[in-house]
């Protein structure tokens, strides 16, 4: 659980994933026979010389925000980096990673005692939201922070029950936990080689795997990311039958086709996979969201992709809550599958 924790815990807004490629080119030197961190900031380990090429996605970046304005009473305004819902953001703790040190801050609104009925009745746009850091003024804030400093949620790591986790970043450290375990976990030899990379700025626009897989030019990949189970209150069966504890989940198709369309032989390679080793597993046909998966497959002439995901509660928050029997579950899928490769 420490590599896990660690994970999840370090910084790395998208555009600011240094500390995780340092965590990910360390765990993969132990595996894999070379690792490089390209121009882009994408972590890439090799293993293997077999001449199909098999790539391996997980995204290091997560949702947070950045300082857009300082005001002249020393409050903070700020851009949202990824797809974040207005509400969640009231009254939280967050940590702005300035150059000079983390600075703790709380996010505050209008109060609601003065605000009009109109105004109590409206989602408060993040635009209209500020962090207060405790400054006097504009010139006491400049001395902490600068505008384009990333800001990160402040949560824990912890457990819910005795394989219920909650933490922040879960959308991918989880993926990444995978991907370095999915490495260990491999046969010494394959008849492949296996490329794990650890990609970029997915939460704003699927950028670190495009320039990845341009590079690499796999002949096959999967992609491992996290998805949305409807086993909470508010979501229908009909918007998501998925259930965390249930086993992964195996993509069809996300954002409703926009996104990618899995290959019938890689997401039957997965299903038969599983069955054949009685790995529970999911199918998830995503109607919004996209993963890497969608621009590794584009790549070139074209690459068949599947795609993996992690079934988590409350994306794209402060605090995901995600099942560690899902987690070793995707790991053990890509191991057998990776293992019996027969494509």
């Amino acid at each position: 659980m420490e590599l896990l924790k660690e994970l999840c815990m370090v910084d790395g807004v998208s555009g600011f994933e240094k500390k995780v490629a340092a965590i990910m080119k360390r765990e993969l030197s132990k595996t894999c026979d070379k690792v490089d961190v390209d121009a882009f900031g994408n972590v890439i380990g090799q293993r293997g010389t077999g001449k199909r090429k098999i790539m391996i996605a997980a995204h290091m970046d997560e949702i947070g925000l950045m300082v857009k304005n300082i005001s002249e009473k020393g409050f903070v305004s700020f851009v949202k980096i990824g797809g974040i819902d207005d509400r969640t953001l009231l009254s939280k703790k967050v940590t702005i990673k300035a150059k000079k040190g983390d600075v703790s801050g709380i996010i505050g609104s209008k109060p609601p005692h003065l605000q009009k009925k109109e105004e109590s009745e409206k989602v408060i746009k993040h635009e209209d939201l500020f962090i207060d850091i405790g400054a006097k003024d504009k010139k006491e804030a400049e001395k902490k922070v600068e505008i384009g400093d990333p800001i990160i949620f402040d949560s824990s790591f912890g457990m819910l029950d005795k394989d219920i986790v909650h933490a922040k970043a879960v959308d991918d450290r989880i993926g990444c936990y995978a991907l370095l375990k999915v490495m260990e976990k491999l046969p010494k030899k394959l008849d492949a080689t296996i490329y794990a990379v650890g990609t970029c700025q997915e939460e704003v626009g699927l950028k670190g795997a495009r320039v990845a897989a341009y590079r690499i030019d796999p002949n096959y990949a999967f992609a491992i990311d996290t998805t949305i189970p409807g086993d909470t209150p508010m979501v229908k069966e009909s918007e998501s039958s998925l259930k965390i504890g249930a086993g992964p989940a195996i993509t069809i198709a996300e954002a409703c086709g926009r996104g990618l369309i899995s290959h019938p032989d890689m997401r039957e390679l997965l299903i038969n996979t599983a069955k054949k080793n009685k790995i529970p597993y999911q199918i998830d046909v995503v109607e919004g969201g996209m993963t890497d998966g969608a621009m590794i497959y584009l790549t070139r002439e074209g690459v068949p992709t599947g795609v993996i995901s992690i079934p988590c509660r409350y994306i794209h928050t402060d605090n995901g809550v995600f099942s560690m029997k899902d987690l070793d579950a995707t790991i053990d899928l890509l191991v057998k599958a990776l293992t019996n490769f027969d494509l």
